[in-house]
């Protein structure tokens, strides 16, 4: 599965086997009226699925506040992955792992999937360093209803609720927590920070590490609802039908779906054109994979693809992904690679700029010419440093210009 980031990044500018432990108390009795972040299910994880080299693995569901209306409990699926061999005292510290796109069909679900092998490699790097994972799949991915794409109290919801799930049912997990994602994933976790100040406010936040970060505000919004189909940023004319799909056709129909699931008043054909309507109707049913391979073998382009409606179509996505704050209680890794086509370098390079000038102790890194998968596992050596730091309490040095590295 390729993850990958949200529309509105690139224009940002603008824009485990189980082990063979004793088995764990049956999850499935709890009561449907439980709080947010009660644990209802736990079973051992299919081994495909898991991480090399780990040690236990579990795929769990959990009840979370729907994010979409703020009220209400919804079931949210995910998975839970240990090291291997003994935990140490008081348990292991949580990595909070937010997942980029993969699509919003259920069946797209990282906990129903293996992951691939540059997100096995960077998870695995995080269970060497010592902490469990903790992985929701998102509210509706993998679990009931629509999955709302993009919308960032919803993700925030499922990543807190996993983490208080986990960490009241299951067995040998400190309290320590760090929040981690990349792409989508590293919006999630921002946002996740964000509300845990209201929303989960016991919970032991020591930082958050995000790598190629999207980034909205009202002003980027307002230029996108202008000008929806315009190339802008460094590498966002990326996607030309002979060379590679564009991932922003594909991140827009995702958007389209989603909010199709969840608004009955909306109008595809306002945001989309006759061309891009076969697409249309695969976002809701494949993984971001094969939808690539269809905009690419329809020959989509933004614009062949988007109607000059689109961006009045998709305003309440927009309005959705903003972040309620900037000013972060634990500190802010953030990597970026200069060669970025999926989120724009400067989109994210403006994050920095608010959530420092916000308050927030934000750490840097910019990685020349590495894109956005690359900077993930580029990033894993200056993120230990950060991390050592936070989990210790320790200072962190605040880069909020980052130069290439």
């Amino acid at each position: 599965m390729k993850c990958l980031p949200p529309i509105l990044s690139a224009v940002a500018l603008l824009s485990l086997a189980a082990c063979e432990d004793a088995p764990l108390p049956d999850q499935t009795g709890l009561d449907a009226t439980s709080v947010p972040g009660t644990l209802i299910q736990s079973a051992p994880l299919d081994p495909a699925y898991s991480i090399p080299g780990a040690g236990k693995a579990l795929s769990i569901s959990y009840l979370s506040t729907n994010g979409v209306t703020g009220t209400g409990l919804v079931p949210v699926t995910g998975e839970v992955i240990y090291p291997a061999g003994p935990a140490p005292a008081g348990g292991w510290p949580v990595v909070a792992w937010a997942h980029g796109t993969v699509g919003i069909a259920q069946a797209c679900a990282p906990s129903r999937n293996p992951p691939s092998s540059r997100n096995a490699t960077y998870l695995g790097a995080w269970l060497k360093r010592g902490f469990a994972i903790v992985a929701t799949d998102y509210q509706g991915l993998g679990g009931e209803g629509v999955h709302p794409y993009l919308n960032a109290r919803a993700e925030a919801y499922s990543v807190l609720d996993s983490v208080r799930a986990a960490q009241k049912a299951l067995p040998e997990l400190d309290r320590k927590v760090l929040i981690v994602g990349q792409s989508q994933g590293a919006g999630a976790a921002f946002a996740a920070a964000a509300y845990a100040q209201t929303y989960a406010p016991t919970l032991d936040i020591r930082g958050t590490v995000a790598t190629g970060i999207p980034y909205m505000t009202p002003q980027i919004a307002q230029a996108l609802l202008a000008d929806p189909g315009k190339p802008v940023g460094k590498g966002s004319g990326k996607g030309s039908v002979k060379d590679e799909p564009d991932p922003i056709v594909a991140y827009a129909l995702l958007m389209g779906a989603s909010e199709a699931g969840l608004n009955p008043a909306f109008s595809p054909t306002e945001a989309f054109t006759p061309k891009a309507m076969h697409a249309f109707g695969a976002a809701s049913q494949m993984c971001l994979t094969g939808l690539l391979d269809v905009v690419k073998a329809d020959g989509l382009t933004r614009a062949n693809a988007f109607q000059p409606g689109l961006g009045h179509a998709l305003a309440p996505v927009l309005q959705a992904m903003a972040y309620p704050t900037l000013k972060l209680n634990a500190p802010l890794f953030v990597g970026t690679g200069t060669a970025d086509v999926d989120v724009a370098p400067q989109g994210q390079l403006l994050l920095v700029k608010d959530a420092c000038q916000a308050g927030t102790t934000v750490q840097a890194h910019l990685y020349k010419g590495l894109d956005h998968s690359q900077t993930v596992l580029a990033s894993l050596k200056d993120s230990e440093a950060f991390t050592t730091a936070v989990m210790a309490n320790e200072p962190v040095t605040p880069s909020c210009a980052p130069t290439p590295q």
